[in-house]
Parts: structure tokens; C-alpha cells; sequence
């Protein structure tokens, strides 16, 4: 059990470390992945930029996924070929469905990132980082958008995920540093002693004390 999200980032800290990535680059799902990244990217001198996802619905099951929008210029849709099948929706109907959830990501993109653009990861090492995954849905769509930006070596790090997780997202990047797999994957507020839902401020406040040039964020996150 991690005592809040600033001590499993300090203890992913460690590990990833040891791997010595070269020209790290560290990207957190906000909001809930922010404390994390931002010991991460302390401890290594990296500068941190947020991965902002939003989700896109089936028709009348919100929670099952058929694609998502990952923000970038331009935005990207990461498509769920399987579910899409399973409902048996045609370009169109997907379309609609993009559509109806653009305004939410963009509300997102003006409140965490105002006019910045995305930290290029191209011949790079970036570092995604969540604060768990009971299935890992989120970070897989975010890690097949950031593959398609070139890094060069992707690493997925979660203090604590479910087994299937894990074994799902390895096939998403060059590496799952995960220091928890419970056989018996609870909720993800069962594996911290202080989990309180992150509000925007907070995340802004993290981002705001991060380094913009790496080397000189201060550590010590509140969770």
C-alpha cells in the first residue's frame, strides 16, 4: 500500500531510474496520474507535459468504449475495432459520436494547458504515467497515440495494476514498470492509505511548479 500518489511516484521514481532513459520525457493522464508523473519527473530532471483523453461512448453503455480522442495537434482518434463491430456502427454514426465528445476535450485543453502545445517526444524516452489500472484501457489508447508521435522508447509506469493490465499494456510500449500486480485487483483508493479525488487547481498548481527545461523541478508533490 503507497501512502498517496507522491510516495508511488517517488518509489516508481526509483525504478525507473535505474533504467537510465535517455532524454526523458514525462507525460501524466491527468488528473489522477499528475502527483505521480511529477515526482517522476523530478527525480530524473525531466520536463512534464499531460496526455488529455477523453473517451467516446457506445450508443446508450457511456462506460464501454469504441474510441477515444487523445489531444495533440491535431487531436487523434484511437479507435476500439472490436467494439465498433459489436455495435455495428458505420462511419457516420462514429463520427457523431466523436463529435459529441470534442467539446469536453477541449474544455480540458484550455483549463490544464491553455495555448501550449504538447511537449515533442520524437527520438525521445517518454515516461506515461497514471496512478493505477484495474483494466489499463485509458493509458493503452494514450500509449498508441504517443507511439505515433516517434519516441524512441516508450515506458508505461503505474504504481499498482490488475494482472491482465499489465499483461495488455505490454504490448503497448518497450516496457511496464509497475510496482504492484495484486491477484486480487481491488478498487484502485484500496491500495492507498490517502486517495482524495484531484481537483483542476491542483493539477494546474503541480504543472505550474514543474520545470519547463527539466533539472530544476521542485520535489515534494502534494498527492
Amino acid at each position: 500500500m503507497f501512502h498517496d500518489r507522491s510516495d508511488a511516484g517517488r518509489r516508481l521514481a526509483t525504478e525507473i531510474a535505474a533504467l537510465a532513459p535517455q532524454d526523458p520525457v514525462v507525460l501524466a493522464l491527468p488528473r489522477g496520474g499528475v502527483p505521480v508523473a511529477f515526482e517522476i519527473a523530478s527525480a530524473l530532471g525531466a520536463r512534464l507535459d499531460l496526455v488529455i483523453v477523453r473517451k467516446v461512448g457506445a450508443p446508450g453503455n457511456p462506460e464501454l468504449a469504441v474510441a477515444a480522442i487523445v489531444d495533440g495537434n491535431p487531436p487523434e482518434v484511437v479507435l476500439n475495432r472490436e467494439i465498433i463491430e459489436a455495435y455495428g456502427l458505420n462511419d457516420d454514426e462514429l463520427a457523431v459520436l466523436v463529435a459529441r465528445e470534442r467539446p469536453e476535450l477541449e474544455r480540458r485543453r484550455a483549463v490544464y494547458r491553455g495555448k501550449r502545445q504538447p511537449l515533442s517526444v520524437k527520438g525521445k524516452t517518454a515516461i506515461l504515467v497514471d496512478d493505477g489500472a484495474a483494466t489499463g484501457t485509458t493509458m493503452k489508447v494514450a500509449a498508441r497515440a504517443i507511439r505515433r508521435r516517434s519516441p524512441a522508447q516508450l515506458i508505461l509506469a503505474l504504481p499498482v495494476a490488475s494482472p491482465h493490465a499489465v499483461s495488455d499494456l505490454s504490448h503497448e510500449a518497450d516496457r511496464v514498470v509497475c510496482l504492484s500486480q495484486p491477484p486480487h485487483f481491488r478498487a484502485l483508493g484500496f491500495h492507498y492509505q490517502e486517495f482524495h479525488q484531484l481537483d483542476d487547481a491542483e493539477v494546474l498548481d503541480l504543472m505550474a511548479r514543474a520545470s519547463p527545461h527539466g533539472k530544476a523541478a521542485v520535489p515534494g508533490g502534494k498527492s
